[in-house]
């Protein structure tokens, strides 16, 4: 299988998640989205997803957005 962007992408969200201790649904009340998008997001087939949820996301867990796009 052939990694995506998005695919990628979720897994670096999964990662830092992860090592901040939080789960999917804590990430969703942070970013104000909804539990089901993050599981989205860091599943097998993750949709697109904006540059101002990838800021949200970068802010939730407290990293750089660029740090998030680094794979």
């Amino acid at each position: 299988m052939i990694d995506t962007i998005n695919t990628k992408l979720g897994r670096k969200i999964k990662e830092f998640r992860r090592r901040k201790g939080i789960t999917q649904e804590q990430l969703a009340e942070l970013t104000k989205t909804s539990y089901k998008y993050i599981q989205r997001i860091e599943g097998k087939t993750p949709p697109d997803v904006r540059l101002s949820t990838i800021e949200k996301l970068a802010k939730a867990l407290k990293v750089k957005p660029v740090e998030l796009l680094d794979f």
